[in-house]
């Protein structure tokens, strides 16, 4: 008979979808949190980095930008969502309650569907420029932040899903493997859509590329319009080297899903589980990488910003030590270091 659990610890519902859980530490759980903190930390610093690229830089005030600089949000969001799931998994799992477990599920979904959602948003832009001969879009500011204000009110929203009912608690025969207290039924949705919706976006900068591409070629004997389209492709090409990284390290991911939620008992869904996980979380790394590779302008941005930090941390540095060293002593060494100046 299937019950309503909701008392129920969540190791009851590992040990019926045969998912082992123990309380003792085994090597892979200290190898997890040992990578996973410091790789969660760099997604968390890296990607603030590119945000406050794009708010310090006035070349970086236009729409594409905007919603790259919320891709790079939803990764930061991203890397705090890892970071939690780190602090309760393995060994800490038996101890969380149903809500917490779902929580955690939930905010890996939300980062997941920001991205997506994003990803969408830079289509529809780009699509929307490119095709009006333009570099960038006309849009108002207070446009791209109702998108942005619906990207994440969608992601929220759909990450919440299982939270608010679309779970297995009060039906165990429906409950998947890789999440024990997520329905299979759920599990095939959000594959299938987020599938679907990565084939659409394919689709679209396959499209656009290829109009970029033909376009360049019929304007390539006019010197004037040269720099303008390298710069269209050159963005374009950034633009789909982040679709393709994103679309490379989640399908895997959503593949398991997709094939525990049919339930798939030869796929041995849970040997690839971690792996495609880990996968997932490098996703949120590279797009900061993509644009200090491609970028110039983003690169040298990044450069005066680290600068920036480093010069004020001498200088805080430089004050402490005067502080802490007596008048006489900081007037002595001012003046040998004047003579080392004059030699």
């Amino acid at each position: 008979l299937n019950f309503p659990r909701h008392g129920q610890n969540i190791s009851f519902f590992y040990s019926r979808s045969n998912k082992s859980i123990i309380p003792q530490w085994k090597p892979i759980d200290f190898v997890v949190v040992g990578l996973g903190v410091p790789v969660c930390i760099l997604i968390i610093l890296a990607n603030m980095l590119v945000m406050a690229a794009i708010v310090v830089n006035r070349r970086f005030h236009f729409p594409i930008y905007y919603l790259l600089g919320n891709m790079a949000a939803a990764d930061l969001f991203a890397g705090i969502s890892y970071f939690y799931l780190i602090f309760h998994t393995g060994p800490w799992t038996i101890g969380l309650s149903q809500t917490q477990w779902l929580v955690r599920g939930a905010l890996i979904e939300m980062s997941l569907m920001a991205s997506v959602v994003n990803l969408l948003a830079v289509a529809w832009e780009r699509h929307q420029t490119i095709f009006t001969m333009q570099l960038h879009s006309t849009m108002s500011n207070r446009r791209v932040l109702l998108f942005i204000v619906a990207i994440w009110v969608v992601a929220v929203v759909m990450g919440l899903v299982p939270t608010m009912g679309w779970n297995c608690v009060c039906d165990l025969a429906l409950c998947s493997t890789v999440a024990p207290l997520y329905s299979r039924s759920f599990l095939v949705f959000w594959a299938i859509l987020n599938l679907l919706t990565f084939s659409v976006m394919v689709a679209i900068y396959a499209r656009i590329f290829v109009y970029v591409r033909r376009n360049s070629r019929s304007v390539a004997p006019h010197a004037a319009h040269n720099g303008h389209n390298d710069t269209v492709v050159g963005l374009m090409k950034t633009v789909s080297m982040i679709l393709g990284t994103f679309v490379i390290c989640w399908t895997p991911g959503l593949v398991i899903l997709l094939l525990d939620g049919l339930e798939c008992k030869q796929c041995e869904v849970l040997k690839y589980e971690k792996y495609c996980l880990v996968l997932a979380e490098c996703n949120s790394l590279v797009n900061p990488i993509i644009y200090s590779c491609r970028d110039e302008e983003m690169r040298d941005t990044f450069r005066r910003l680290l600068c920036l930090f480093c010069s004020r941390k001498e200088e805080q540095d430089s004050c402490y030590n005067q502080r802490l060293l007596p008048s006489s002593v900081v007037k002595s060494l001012d003046i040998t270091a004047a003579g080392f100046k004059k030699a």
